[in-house]
Protein backbone atom coordinates (compact mmCIF):
# COMPACT_ATOMS: atom_id res chain seq x y z
CA UNK A 1 0.00 0.00 0.00
CA UNK A 2 1.25 3.54 -0.74
CA UNK A 3 0.64 6.52 0.10
CA UNK A 4 -1.17 7.41 -3.63
CA UNK A 5 -3.90 4.62 -2.46
CA UNK A 6 -4.87 5.92 0.39
CA UNK A 7 -5.81 9.72 -1.05
CA UNK A 8 -2.59 11.27 0.61
CA UNK A 9 -1.42 12.09 -2.73
CA UNK A 10 -3.24 12.88 -6.14
CA UNK A 11 -3.72 10.67 -9.17
CA UNK A 12 -0.45 12.02 -10.73
CA UNK A 13 1.57 11.23 -7.75
CA UNK A 14 2.54 14.87 -7.04
CA UNK A 15 2.30 15.83 -3.27
CA UNK A 16 2.61 19.65 -3.81
CA UNK A 17 -1.12 19.29 -5.22
CA UNK A 18 -2.23 18.84 -2.18
CA UNK A 19 -0.52 21.56 -0.63
CA UNK A 20 -1.51 25.76 -0.11
CA UNK A 21 1.20 28.27 -1.16
CA UNK A 22 2.91 28.51 2.05
CA UNK A 23 3.18 24.56 2.13
CA UNK A 24 0.31 23.52 4.09
CA UNK A 25 -1.81 20.83 3.62
CA UNK A 26 -5.43 22.06 1.50
CA UNK A 27 -7.26 19.54 3.28
CA UNK A 28 -7.40 16.61 5.74
CA UNK A 29 -5.80 13.35 5.13
CA UNK A 30 -8.01 10.76 7.03
CA UNK A 31 -7.50 6.78 7.29
CA UNK A 32 -7.56 3.87 10.03
CA UNK A 33 -5.35 3.30 12.81
CA UNK A 34 -4.42 -0.38 10.58
CA UNK A 35 -4.18 1.48 7.30
CA UNK A 36 -1.46 3.70 8.60
CA UNK A 37 0.69 0.92 10.44
CA UNK A 38 0.69 -0.81 7.47
CA UNK A 39 1.18 1.52 5.30
CA UNK A 40 4.95 3.30 3.73
CA UNK A 41 3.84 6.78 4.46
CA UNK A 42 7.01 8.79 6.52
CA UNK A 43 6.80 11.82 7.65
CA UNK A 44 3.28 11.77 9.10
CA UNK A 45 1.98 11.81 12.49
CA UNK A 46 -1.42 9.85 13.31
CA UNK A 47 -3.79 11.57 15.13
CA UNK A 48 -7.72 11.12 15.83
CA UNK A 49 -7.88 9.57 11.86
CA UNK A 50 -6.06 12.25 10.41
CA UNK A 51 -2.24 12.33 8.95
CA UNK A 52 -0.39 15.41 10.51
CA UNK A 53 2.48 16.39 8.07
CA UNK A 54 6.02 16.49 10.24
CA UNK A 55 7.71 19.67 8.25
CA UNK A 56 11.45 20.16 8.17
CA UNK A 57 12.64 21.29 11.35
CA UNK A 58 14.54 24.37 12.06
CA UNK A 59 18.68 24.52 12.87
CA UNK A 60 18.12 25.59 16.23
CA UNK A 61 15.62 22.68 16.83
CA UNK A 62 18.53 20.75 15.23
CA UNK A 63 21.05 21.29 17.36
CA UNK A 64 19.37 21.76 20.50
CA UNK A 65 17.63 18.13 19.55
CA UNK A 66 21.90 16.68 18.32
CA UNK A 67 23.14 17.86 22.06
CA UNK A 68 20.33 16.34 24.09
CA UNK A 69 20.28 12.73 22.56
CA UNK A 70 24.18 12.80 21.68
CA UNK A 71 24.49 12.94 25.94
CA UNK A 72 21.53 10.41 25.96
CA UNK A 73 23.00 7.47 23.63
CA UNK A 74 26.59 8.05 25.07
CA UNK A 75 25.06 7.35 28.66
CA UNK A 76 22.69 4.62 27.54
CA UNK A 77 25.03 2.54 25.42
CA UNK A 78 27.69 2.94 27.72
CA UNK A 79 26.10 1.23 30.54
CA UNK A 80 23.88 -0.73 27.83
CA UNK A 81 20.54 0.48 29.41
CA UNK A 82 18.39 0.46 25.97
CA UNK A 83 18.16 2.16 22.70
CA UNK A 84 17.78 6.07 21.88
CA UNK A 85 16.02 6.85 19.06
CA UNK A 86 15.72 10.08 17.17
CA UNK A 87 13.37 11.73 15.08
CA UNK A 88 11.44 10.55 12.25
CA UNK A 89 10.39 7.58 14.60
CA UNK A 90 7.16 6.72 15.08
CA UNK A 91 5.95 4.80 18.13
CA UNK A 92 2.00 3.85 19.07
CA UNK A 93 0.48 6.30 21.32
CA UNK A 94 -2.92 4.52 22.34
CA UNK A 95 -4.70 5.20 19.20
CA UNK A 96 -2.37 7.40 17.50
CA UNK A 97 0.89 7.10 16.01
CA UNK A 98 3.12 10.09 17.27
CA UNK A 99 7.22 10.94 16.17
CA UNK A 100 9.12 12.38 19.53
CA UNK A 101 12.21 14.04 18.42
CA UNK A 102 14.14 12.00 20.82
CA UNK A 103 12.93 8.50 22.66
CA UNK A 104 14.36 6.21 25.00
CA UNK A 105 13.16 2.44 25.29
CA UNK A 106 15.06 -0.14 27.25
CA UNK A 107 16.38 -3.54 26.91
CA UNK A 108 13.34 -5.29 27.55
CA UNK A 109 10.84 -3.27 25.63
CA UNK A 110 12.87 -2.88 22.30
CA UNK A 111 10.35 -4.33 19.60
CA UNK A 112 11.40 -7.34 17.75
CA UNK A 113 10.29 -6.36 14.36
CA UNK A 114 12.50 -2.79 13.86
CA UNK A 115 11.25 -2.06 10.35
CA UNK A 116 7.94 -0.70 11.56
CA UNK A 117 6.71 1.85 13.64
CA UNK A 118 6.73 1.02 17.72
CA UNK A 119 3.93 -0.68 18.41
CA UNK A 120 4.72 0.40 22.11
CA UNK A 121 5.57 4.23 23.07
CA UNK A 122 8.60 4.65 24.66
CA UNK A 123 9.97 4.71 28.30
CA UNK A 124 11.13 8.75 27.75
CA UNK A 125 9.49 11.09 24.98
CA UNK A 126 11.53 14.22 24.42
CA UNK A 127 10.04 16.95 22.35
CA UNK A 128 11.73 19.85 21.32
CA UNK A 129 9.13 23.39 20.51
CA UNK A 130 9.72 24.64 17.59
CA UNK A 131 8.49 27.83 16.15
CA UNK A 132 5.76 26.41 14.35
CA UNK A 133 4.31 24.30 17.28
CA UNK A 134 1.49 24.73 18.99
CA UNK A 135 2.05 25.15 22.42
CA UNK A 136 -1.10 23.45 23.50
CA UNK A 137 -0.86 20.40 21.29
CA UNK A 138 2.18 19.82 22.57
CA UNK A 139 0.94 19.23 25.71
CA UNK A 140 -1.64 17.22 24.80
CA UNK A 141 0.74 14.85 23.51
CA UNK A 142 2.62 14.86 26.53
CA UNK A 143 -0.29 14.00 27.98
CA UNK A 144 -0.90 11.77 25.31
CA UNK A 145 2.24 9.44 25.68
CA UNK A 146 1.79 9.40 29.66
CA UNK A 147 -1.65 7.78 29.30
CA UNK A 148 -0.54 5.66 26.55
CA UNK A 149 2.72 4.48 29.19
CA UNK A 150 5.22 6.25 29.00
CA UNK A 151 6.81 6.93 32.00
CA UNK A 152 8.93 10.77 31.57
CA UNK A 153 8.21 13.49 28.56
CA UNK A 154 10.49 16.22 28.33
CA UNK A 155 9.91 19.40 26.67
CA UNK A 156 12.28 21.65 25.60
CA UNK A 157 11.35 25.62 24.80
CA UNK A 158 14.49 27.25 23.10
CA UNK A 159 13.10 30.58 23.60
CA UNK A 160 13.09 30.57 27.11
CA UNK A 161 16.00 27.71 27.56
CA UNK A 162 13.84 25.65 29.93
CA UNK A 163 12.62 21.84 30.28
CA UNK A 164 9.11 20.93 31.77
CA UNK A 165 9.02 17.53 32.57
CA UNK A 166 5.96 16.20 32.70
CA UNK A 167 5.37 12.49 35.07
CA UNK A 168 1.75 12.66 34.83
CA UNK A 169 -1.21 15.25 34.90
CA UNK A 170 -0.53 16.34 37.96
CA UNK A 171 3.24 15.85 38.42
CA UNK A 172 4.76 18.71 36.38
CA UNK A 173 8.24 20.08 36.78
CA UNK A 174 10.07 23.55 35.31
CA UNK A 175 13.45 23.30 34.80
CA UNK A 176 15.52 27.10 34.16
CA UNK A 177 19.24 26.98 32.75
CA UNK A 178 20.31 27.03 35.93
CA UNK A 179 19.16 23.53 37.11
CA UNK A 180 20.10 20.00 36.51
CA UNK A 181 17.83 17.51 34.52
CA UNK A 182 18.44 13.66 35.34
CA UNK A 183 16.80 10.87 34.11
CA UNK A 184 15.26 9.97 37.05
CA UNK A 185 14.15 6.16 37.22
CA UNK A 186 14.03 5.98 33.36
CA UNK A 187 17.45 6.24 32.71
CA UNK A 188 19.00 6.05 35.95
CA UNK A 189 22.11 8.09 36.81
CA UNK A 190 21.88 10.34 33.63
CA UNK A 191 22.02 13.75 33.90
CA UNK A 192 23.04 16.78 32.56
CA UNK A 193 23.17 20.91 33.02
CA UNK A 194 20.30 22.59 31.28
CA UNK A 195 22.15 25.04 30.00
CA UNK A 196 24.27 23.04 27.91
CA UNK A 197 21.19 21.73 26.22
CA UNK A 198 21.13 24.83 24.72
CA UNK A 199 24.16 25.87 23.87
Amino acid sequence: MNAQEFGALPADGNPDALLSQEGLPLRPIKMTLQEFLESDLEGYEYIKGELIPMPPTSVEHGYISANLSSLLHLYVRENQLGRVIISDTGFRVGEQVLIPDIAFLANARIPDNLSKASPIPPDLAVEVVSPTDVLYRVEEKAFAYLEAGTQLVWVLKPRSKTVTIYRSETDITLLTRNDTLTGENVIEGFSCQVAELFE
